[in-house]
């Protein structure tokens, strides 16, 4: 078995996997969303003080499994300098403790492998990683061989749905929220569409951003309700149709058969109805993680541990590194 490790932001997530059969044998998450909340947003220094308490009582549940393992797992990049060191050095631990090997694995890579939890993995595929920190799209071949065809330009998808639940006072995660004030408004505004004359594939939600806050500050203390609901609504429609539109693009001139939609905000309901309608025109087979695995979370570490064990991708404790920034 493999034991992995997520704190790259801000859930504290441990899994074991079994390296036979891929079978996720336990799994467990902490969100601190609650205690982040107030602040709307992540706060590094509380993520990393509340991952110093809950990465340690989860370890406690896996006692059980431990003689049992041939290696730790443990995200080291991309993420927060403050709570990636979290995990790395509970890895560090249990590896010299238990002398098992070391695995690092790229947290972008993890959300890939959210696609084949308890099950093999099939290549070549085209991905859509959409989540808090990036936007991108991807051409996968193997675990090593991943090409990037677009990415953002400034701010992510996700963020971009934090960053106006938090002009509208609506809490924090944003996306969730967003999303559910958006069924019940309409597209009244008619947000401009990023990048729509550009001639490169890539994204940016900085313009779409600003123009969304702009409309909110029109109202001045008079904002309704209906105001926020159609507010939500002809954001989120015009966030989905940027990534549509440059999805038309790729699909033009690539040949995929396969092509998926990962990470956190691949969890919103109107991108995937679009995404499914996009891929039914061009005759390709659409791909989505189960909605438990589509945020952060070690499940999806441990399944693309599996990968670098089979690879021998192991890492001297001395020497593996946390690259905050990390893309491919």
């Amino acid at each position: 078995m493999i034991l992995s490790i997520e704190s790259s932001c801000d859930d504290s997530s441990i899994a074991i996997t079994k390296i036979d059969d891929l079978k996720l044998i336990f799994h467990k998450k902490i969100s601190q969303e609650a205690e982040h909340s107030s602040f709307g947003g992540v706060v590094p220094e509380l993520a990393a003080r509340l991952h110093a308490a809950a990465l340690p009582n989860i370890l406690e549940e896996t006692k059980e499994y431990l003689p049992k393992l041939k290696a730790i797992a443990v995200t080291n990049e991309p993420g927060l300098s403050v709570t990636l060191i979290e995990g790395v050095m509970m890895a560090k631990a249990l590896c010299l403790s238990l002398q098992i090997p070391l695995l690092p694995i790229n947290h972008l890579k993890g959300h890939i492998y959210s696609l084949f939890i308890e099950q093999e993995a099939h290549f070549p595929l085209g991905v859509l990683l959409v989540s808090g920190g990036h936007t991108q799209i991807l051409h996968v071949k193997n675990y090593d061989d991943i090409t990037l065809l677009a990415s953002t330009l400034d701010d992510s998808f996700g963020e971009s749905f934090d960053k106006v639940a938090k002009m509208l006072n609506l809490g924090y995660p944003g996306g969730a929220v967003v999303e559910s004030y958006a069924k019940n408004g309409e597209d009244r505004f008619n947000f401009t569409l990023p990048l729509r004359n550009a001639k490169n594939i890539a994204f940016s939600y900085s313009g779409l951003k600003n123009q969304t806050r702009l409309r909110i500050e029109s109202f001045k203390d008079k904002i309704t309700q209906k105001d926020k609901e159609d507010i939500c609504a002809s954001f989120q429609k015009t966030a989905i149709s940027h990534i549509i539109y440059q999805l038309k693009k790729v699909f033009k001139n690539s040949d995929f058969k396969d092509f998926a939609v990962v990470g956190g905000a691949s969890a919103n309901e109107a991108l995937r109805k679009e995404l499914i309608e996009l891929c039914s025109k061009f005759n390709i087979t659409l791909h989505t993680a189960p909605f438990e695995f589509c945020s952060d979370n070690a499940a999806m570490i441990g399944r693309a541990a599996i990968e670098a064990y089979r690879l021998k991708r192991f890492a001297d404790i001395d020497d593996i590194l946390i690259n905050p920034r990390t893309v491919f």
